[in-house]
């Protein structure tokens, strides 16, 4: 079906006239390795899941059993969450009270998460005890939570809200052999420097409480992933990068809406993407659409169901997604969409993170979404293994777009971006030192935790205001 896809756009007038490039992707096969040692029961459930474990995920395994902090930056669908999975578990089995921290940038890829650890559980009847600790959960589950569970999921917005609460968790921070940061490269700029101050804050806790895991950073394909990884959290790590997952064709198209510039004003790159996606669901491809914003999402996804009137059973098959929806409807979209229920989903980038929606064929991105990080995380959705896919940037008006269109190489070409980290901004650390002093008094022996010569000039402006105060035990938060 690719192929009689991409034949169509490259043959009928209306398509190739907006066609500016295909650059196809070859096939790859699989690098499969045998994981030594590991337990029966997780040999028992990859037999039982089929799966044979690929190159990246036995270097991550060995690295862990060594001790190192590692970063993974294999592409999307390669399987960094098994790379992990597998040598967690495996930690947890042999230390009868060791206990491991997820933490996701959003809830529904939490969600999505727990579901594998759970199935490794059962499988097992390991009783880990995975749960989701995060603002939707009632007072009587976190508590649960606090006293039984081995694997917490959780986000960045919840240890922060945590960390003054250190002293209900002292059983899971004494014992915490592992920390997990999915999808790190969420994690940069302003955003990524205030999460950056937070991990310095949960360290210098877990220092005090003897606990000093082993931190797992996945993300996705970065120019400075070892340096990123070292800034976001002040350690050092090892990277794996050799993917060994298999993949097959992906046919790489740009699609200029504005390819005339004397109608440019009357073409639409939302029209467009509507139009793409009823071609590519009637064809019968499983198909995701990226829009810009929540409106673009249900605009298109109303705009492609009208496009389909004549076929109402097709009509069915097509839904916006996007964040505002009821966990609830989130979570039945997604299993509708894995289980082919539905073909066509016109989403925001709330998909673009690694929640599992089964194989898909095909991925519309409507406008460069400003990296190319973004750019091939988007891509990356479509084909798994070895199925062929097809991935489609529709172009908006402004120059940037306009640019790839004309030069598609450049973009080909173009390294992935560095993923920066200031830990020199005054306001920034400034705030989080100050939270420090509040969770526990601040001692010299936490200047380690933070950039060399920063921490006294921070502490002393902080005096000046009156909002710490030194005393035997060190300064302390008197706001």
């Amino acid at each position: 079906m690719i192929d009689e896809l991409v034949y169509l756009l490259q043959t009928d007038k209306y398509y190739s006239s907006r066609l500016a490039h295909i650059e196809v992707l070859p096939r790859r096969p699989a690098f499969h390795c045998q994981i030594k040692d590991l337990p029966q029961v997780l040999q028992k459930y990859l037999k039982a899941k089929g799966i044979r474990p690929y190159l990246h995920q036995c270097r991550a395994t060995e690295l862990l059993r060594q001790g190192k902090n590692i970063i993974i930056t294999t592409p999307t669908a390669s399987g960094k969450t098994l790379a992990y999975n597998l040598p967690i578990v495996e930690g947890l089995i042999s230390g009868l009270r060791a206990t491991a921290l997820y933490l996701f940038p959003t809830k529904a890829l939490a969600n999505d998460q727990l579901r594998a650890i759970r199935e490794i559980d059962s499988f097992g009847s390991l009783g880990l005890l995975p749960g989701i600790y995060d603002g939707d959960i009632s007072s009587a589950a976190k508590s649960r939570i606090r006293s039984l569970s081995r694997v917490v999921l959780s986000n960045p917005y919840e240890l922060h809200q945590i960390l003054p609460w250190n002293h209900q968790w002292v059983r899971f921070l004494s014992n915490l052999h592992y920390v997990v940061i999915d999808e790190a490269h969420h994690y940069r700029g302003v955003f990524g420097s205030n999460v950056a101050y937070l991990f310095r804050r949960f360290r210098r806790l877990l220092d005090r409480y003897g606990a000093s895991p082993q931190f797992i950073l996945s993300s996705a394909t970065l120019a400075n992933p070892s340096e990123f990884a070292h800034n976001l959290t002040g350690l050092d790590f090892e990277l794996v990068d050799e993917d060994g997952s298999p993949r097959g064709r992906k046919f790489f198209v740009f699609y200029n809406p504005f390819y005339d510039k004397d109608k440019a004003l009357e073409a639409s790159a939302h029209e467009e993407t509507s139009r793409l996606l009823a071609r590519f669901v009637y064809t019968g491809l499983k198909t995701l659409a990226f829009n810009v914003s929540r409106r673009m999402a249900e605009l298109v996804a109303r705009r492609t169901r009208e496009l389909m009137r004549k076929l109402p059973d097709m009509q069915q098959k097509i839904t916006a997604y996007r964040s505002g929806y009821l966990p609830s409807e989130r979570r039945a979209i997604e299993n509708d969409f894995k289980n082919g229920n539905i073909l066509g989903v016109s989403a925001t980038n709330a998909l673009e993170l690694g929640i599992d929606i089964g194989d898909l064929d095909a991925v519309i991105i409507s406008g460069y979404p400003g990296t190319v990080i973004s750019t091939w995380q988007q891509a990356g959705r479509a084909g798994r293994r070895q199925n062929d896919s097809i991935a489609v940037l529709v172009a908006f008006h402004d120059k940037l777009d306009q640019y790839f269109m004309r030069y598609p190489q450049k973009f080909f070409d173009r390294p992935h971006e560095h993923a920066i980290v200031d830990l020199r901004n005054p306001y920034i650390s400034t705030g989080h030192i100050l939270c420090a002093a509040a969770e526990m008094p601040l001692t010299d022996n936490d200047r380690k935790f933070f950039p060399t010569g920063l921490f006294d000039s921070v502490i002393k402006t902080l005096e000046n205001q009156n909002l710490i105060r030194h005393t035997k035990r060190g300064w302390i938060y008197t706001g």
